[in-house]
């Protein structure tokens, strides 16, 4: 969330403790304010023991990054060479590999949910790899679906006259 974001929602709280100071009960600020009663009532409580200085916001919130700028455009620039550069033999780049790079490369830990946070504020996203193999051959599994599907299948026949409803049978 933006400074200006967590300004405004500070704003809002401020704004909420006015009306309790006026009377104004947890239903009623929550709807004025189009919040949870949850929140109306959580701001209550703090205004009620600490204050409004308990409204003020706290900032950004989350752990701060173990890279800087540099080592985050140097990530980049790793994963761009691929995971074969540090000893993979494929192509997959899993977020538990990635934190391997990350520890060998910066020599700084992260988790596997912190990775996928790094990777999704760098602008990387999950891609699905297609699991196929390098062999197949695509005219083999077109005549096998056109020859020998329908005679593995074979026809399902009918005992008499049939309907698409499972409560109102066909009339003979």
């Amino acid at each position: 969330m933006t400074a200006e974001q967590r300004l405004r929602r500070e704003q809002v709280r401020m704004r909420a403790a006015d009306r309790f100071a006026e009377g104004a009960t947890d239903v009623q600020v929550a709807a004025e304010f189009r919040v949870s009663l949850m929140s109306a009532g959580r701001w209550r409580r703090a205004l009620e023991n600490g204050g409004r200085q308990a409204l003020v916001s706290k900032g950004a919130g989350g752990a701060v990054c173990k890279l800087d700028d540099a080592q985050l455009a140097h990530l980049e620039q790793v994963l761009e060479a691929g995971p074969m550069t540090y000893g993979w033999p494929d192509q997959c780049r899993t977020l538990a590999r990635i934190a391997e790079v990350i520890e060998k490369v910066f020599k700084v830990g992260y988790t596997l949910g912190g990775v996928c946070y790094l990777l999704h504020r760098l602008g990387w996203s999950w891609q699905a790899p297609a699991r196929r193999t390098a062999e197949r051959d695509e005219q083999a599994i077109a005549g096998w679906k056109d020859e020998q599907w329908p005679i593995i299948k074979g026809w399902r026949r009918s005992k008499g006259h049939g309907s698409a409803s499972k409560t109102r049978p066909g009339r003979p």
